[in-house]
């Protein structure tokens, strides 16, 4: 079987990146339903498509905590209390949270010691909290406002293409 992906062309500016993010993304989810192996199809193209990240994974909820998924990276926290760090913030509050130095942010739950910098999109169905999307980086300010526009669109994709 071939692979659904694209190769991205060099030098591509953001609209371009997640573009082809979305497509390789559709690709990937064509007549598959399955939340686990959507999930890590998504993280390992997330972690082979996006530069300078030491993390790409999800985190889906359980009760009343978050519990690692799917993942691209070294091992990771695995349950994550949604009124503790970046991952809570974005399930608590169901937006996105870009932090651009996690060891400023109040609460930063730190599983690598090489993350300066962080962005988390919450998995939202008809108002109801999934999971999240959480992505690491080893420089500080990586993320900015083009990339949550570009993951939220991701994750909405994600969410409706798969039964999670």
């Amino acid at each position: 079987m071939s692979h659904p992906t694209t190769p991205l062309p060099s030098g591509a500016d953001a609209a371009t990146l997640y573009a082809h993010l979305l497509q390789s993304l559709d690709g990937l989810l064509a007549g598959e339903r399955d939340p686990i192996a959507n999930l890590a199809n998504a993280s390992a193209l997330l972690w082979a498509t996006l530069p300078e990240l030491n993390w790409a994974g999800f985190y889906l909820l359980r009760g009343d905590e978050l519990v690692v998924g799917p993942f691209q990276g070294k091992p990771a926290c695995v349950r994550i209390s949604l009124d503790r760090g970046v991952c809570g913030a974005a399930g608590r509050e169901q937006r996105t949270q870009i932090v651009a130095d996690v060891h400023a942010f109040a609460g930063h739950i730190a599983c690598d010691a090489a993350s300066n910098s962080e962005i988390v999109v919450p998995l939202v169905r008809d108002g109801r909290l999934l999971g999240v999307m959480d992505l690491d980086s080893p420089v500080p300010g990586r993320f900015a406002d083009e990339d949550g526009r570009g993951l939220e669109a991701f994750a909405a994709r994600l969410v409706a293409g798969s039964d999670l």
